[in-house]
């Protein structure tokens, strides 16, 4: 079965840091791209960030840019989120995604995380 797996997620006051990490299991996702997303509650998921197969190809929301940092380890098979300088409003479940093509839409991606709840405190 192949599933994604998130971890890293939690409480953490304003200001504060967190890493989420994702891990396939099941197969590698190393042609893929592999994209953060996060939804909050009544809304749709929406792109957080996105790396692509070859480490390239990375892109931000605008919420994002500037606080954090997607990247992935082809070694460890992991794809990791570092999320600095947080906020209230960064609160939101958190998912990974993999799909075969790059882009920003939840729909281009086949393959997706339980999601991890992040809440930030003020």
């Amino acid at each position: 079965q192949v599933q994604l797996v998130e971890s890293g997620g939690g409480l953490v006051q304003a200001g504060g840091s967190l890493r989420l990490s994702c891990a396939p299991s099941g197969r590698t996702f190393n042609w893929y791209t592999m994209g953060w997303f996060r939804q909050f509650p009544g809304k749709e998921r929406e792109i957080v960030a996105r790396i692509g197969w070859n480490g390239g190809g990375i892109s931000y929301a605008d919420s994002a840019k500037g606080r954090f940092t997607i990247s992935r380890d082809h070694a460890k098979n992991t794809i990791d989120l570092q999320m600095n300088s947080l906020k209230p409003e960064d609160t939101a479940v958190y998912y990974c995604a993999a799909g075969p093509f790059s882009g920003d839409d939840a729909l281009q991606y086949d393959y997706w995380g339980q999601g991890t709840q992040v809440t930030v405190s003020s």
